[in-house]
């Protein structure tokens, strides 16, 4: 009794080799009639993005609040660019957030550089407090489901 498979029609050595999973026999695992590697139906294809549950939306909105106190204008840019088209109410959240963070990292840098003067400390100072107390405020507003816009934030980033 002989171990190896029968020759193919295009495979002149009868080895088996070269075969691609899916033509002639399945490859291993693979039932009968199912798509082999690579043909997948659908794969590739861009799928539009699952829209986010209501609760799910109120815990990113939160996390990217919270997210912008610790890691600055980071959070709510990758939140923005992964999340926007997930719902409307992270879409916004994660827009004013990015707006008033980018807004606060130009007060840091005017205040960076006129710290040789004196008052750029106490703008640093003020920036970072006014980031912890509207972040936490945006935060508990995303959390209850409620829409939040920053003061003192300059609009880059429009609707």
């Amino acid at each position: 009794m002989t171990d190896t498979p029968p020759s193919q029609p295009n495979d002149p050595q009868g080895s088996g080799w070269g075969q691609q999973p899916g033509q002639g026999q399945p490859g291993y695992g693979q039932q009968p009639g199912q798509p082999g590697y690579g043909q997948q139906p659908g794969y590739g294809a861009p799928q539009a993005p699952q829209p986010l549950r209501p609760e799910d939306e109120k815990l990113w909105a939160t996390l990217i609040h919270v997210g912008g106190i610790l890691l600055s204008f980071v959070a709510p840019l990758v939140g923005y660019l992964v999340l926007k088209d997930r719902g409307p109410f992270v879409r916004e959240h994660s827009r004013v957030a990015l707006n008033f963070q980018i807004t606060m990292v130009i007060a840091y840098v005017i205040g960076g550089a006129t710290s040789f003067l004196g008052i750029g400390v106490l703008i640093t100072l003020a920036a970072a407090i006014v980031v912890i107390v509207f972040g936490i405020i945006a935060a508990l507003a995303a959390n209850r489901g409620e829409y939040y816009k920053y003061p003192l934030s300059i609009e880059f980033i429009k609707a």
